[in-house]
């Protein structure tokens, strides 16, 4: 079944990262607009690669895009959203309240929610066609990794119940009176999101097991607040045209059988199907054969790739501090999961005591793992529990100095969804602490959440400072910890295609601007390594040496490779391969 025949004016395209959202939501708004339809593209991922993918230089107003008549295209930039945001709500308090409080309304308005749910206000006005262009007849949504995409599409649900009180005169994102201003706003949001006449989600999956059950997930928890218009696009579907080479069988094996395991959820909705591609899909004559059987060119050259260091070697280096943080950071869908799953299960290995957690709100540890490990304890970030626990606390240590009125409007204003930032930020500190008598391995969220949290924890620093500045020298903040090298050690995860690594060298921008300096990059799942022999992996793997080449000369100070694995590297035995454990162990034994 195409996914063009389903169109309505609002398409969401969301799933796990790395899955192909971006390049499916382009390809369709490509395919629409030829088909002579008005379409708008719109990115609201806090890492956005439109740009990249369209070739075209984006802003937070509608672009046209060349070479594709009717077709436009925008970023929604957070930080400038942000600000925009932070302007309106200041402005008609200037001058009007004293300067104290028009001071501790400033300082809220700082925060990393602040730019959330300015990003969702852009959203909401291009959703109910307050800032669309006039005469659109699609508006497509490029959407963050699945757990960004849950909280953006949740906020006017949230927003709604918070806004029953009116007893909190402001909260995290401004003052209530202009919050409740925008309460019809979320509510024609929401009827807009639920109108299956008006909007279809598209679940965009690779036929891996993992992102098939993110993928239902995500239906799921979106059909509660009323998306219940579905759409199953498996992107990358593979078949072998080499009997002989195993890792193709393997390829196609592996895809065969998450297909035929689909969860329940996602055989009751419409489905359709893209093939693997030979090439990556960057540029409008790629976008334009996206929804096409791919049959490469063969290029009778070799192979060549650079000697390059391998996961062992990292987690030497690693494991010679005894104890320390080990940040594993990247887009979506390169492996994060992999990578520090398989780092903790060496260091614990080596009989270091290791503690193995995520920040991801779309965590897969525990597929990825499957069994208790000997020396390993393992744990998440659950945004919802840290919320109530940070609001009991709270209002436990409040209970003896606060009146019973006042205790009533602090529970209040602690139901506000902005607070959710603040208790994940403390649990996120708190296992950076844990670090000094441990090893810590985080898995944390794709890029764009990882670097709200990392803005959480630069205003905290600012704050702790200008609160101790008498006592500067005795106060550790976390953001201390982070730019310590012999503390934390940050691992940079790519995939060895353009647009996995573009977004590692932008994050490691934004991580050096923080004065945060990276230990080393992975690349992760690399075909070059694996040595295949189909045609369509070949061609697959040649792509990839000039992104390998640009990281190996360009960007990593230290670097692994990682080769693509004929099986899935899941439970504790295949991850410890993936670190050379086992190499390790027969190296001893030999030894003897």
């Amino acid at each position: 079944m195409h996914l063009l025949d389903h169109a309505t004016r609002h398409l969401f395209f969301t799933g796990k990262g790395g899955v192909g959202k971006t390049s499916a939501a382009c390809a369709t708004a490509v395919a629409l607009a030829e088909r002579g339809r008005r379409v708008l593209l719109v990115s609201t991922d806090p890492a956005s690669n439109l740009d990249d993918v369209l070739g075209v230089r984006l802003s937070n107003e509608p672009t046209t895009v060349p070479g594709v008549p009717g077709l436009l295209a925008l970023d929604i930039d957070p930080e400038e959203a942000a600000r925009a945001y932070r302007e309106r709500a200041l402005d008609p308090q200037r001058g009007v309240v004293p300067a104290e409080e028009y001071s501790r309304l400033e300082e809220r308005l700082a925060g990393a929610c602040t730019t959330e749910v300015a990003a969702f206000d852009e959203f909401a006005s291009l959703l109910t066609e307050e800032s669309a262009p006039s005469a659109l007849d699609h508006v497509i949504f490029d959407t963050a990794p699945t757990g960004h995409t849950l909280r953006l599409l949740e906020l006017p649900a949230a927003w709604s119940g918070f806004l029953e009180t009116d007893s909190v005169e402001a909260s995290c994102v401004g003052p209530l009176s202009a919050l409740k201003a925008q309460r019809a706003r979320y509510q024609r949001t929401m009827a807009a999101l639920a109108d299956a006449s008006q909007t279809l989600l598209v679940l965009v999956a690779r036929p891996d097991r993992v992102a098939l059950l993110e993928a239902a997930r995500a239906g799921q928890e979106l059909g509660e607040i009323g998306m219940r218009n579905q759409f199953l696009l498996v992107n990358g579907i593979f078949h072998a045209s080499d009997p002989d080479d195993a890792l193709a069988r393997a390829l196609e094996d592996r895809g065969q059988r998450a297909l035929r395991d689909l969860p329940a959820d996602l055989q009751q909705i419409p489905s359709g199907e893209v093939p693997l591609h030979a090439f990556n899909l960057v540029g409008l004559d790629a976008l334009r054969a996206y929804f096409s059987p791919s049959t490469p060119d063969p290029d009778p050259r070799p192979l060549e790739l650079p000697v390059i260091g391998d996961l062992e070697a990292l987690i030497d280096e690693i494991a010679a501090a005894a104890h320390g943080l080990v940040l594993v950071m990247g887009k979506g869908g390169v492996g994060k999961t992999t990578i520090a799953a398989s780092i903790a299960v060496a260091l614990a290995a080596r009989g270091q005591k290791t503690r193995l957690t995520t920040t991801d709100p779309a965590a897969h540890l525990g597929e990825t793992l499957e069994a208790a490990v000997p020396g390993l304890q393992v744990s998440s970030i659950d945004a919802k529990l840290e919320f109530q626990k940070y609001r009991e606390e709270t209002l436990a240590r409040s209970r003896e100095r606060m009146t019973p009125d006042r205790l009533a409007l602090l529970d209040e204003e602690l139901r506000s969804p902005c607070y959710e930032e603040v208790a994940v930020f403390l649990a996120f500190a708190h296992i950076v602490a844990d670090a000094r008598q441990q090893f810590v391995v985080v898995d944390t969220a794709p890029t764009g959440h990882t670097l709200l949290l990392l803005d959480t924890t630069g205003a905290y620093h600012r704050e702790v400072l200008h609160r101790t500045r008498d006592v500067q020298g005795k106060v550790t903040t976390p953001l201390m910890r982070l730019r310590d090298p012999d503390y934390t050690k940050i691992l940079i995860v790519a995939t060895p295609e353009p647009t996995p690594v573009l977004e590692a060298k932008a994050l490691q921008e934004d991580l050096r601007r923080a004065g945060i300096e990276p230990f080393a990059w992975v690349i992760n799942g690399s075909l070059a390594a694996a040595r295949p022999k189909d045609p369509l992996l070949v061609e697959r793997a040649r792509a990839e040496l000039e992104p390998i080449r640009m990281v190996r000369e360009e960007l990593a100070r230290r670097l692994a490779i990682v080769p693509f694995l004929a099986e899935e590297p899941v439970g504790a035995a295949r991850l410890a391969a993936l670190a050379g454990v086992g190499d390790r162990a027969k190296q001893r034994s030999t030894a003897r």
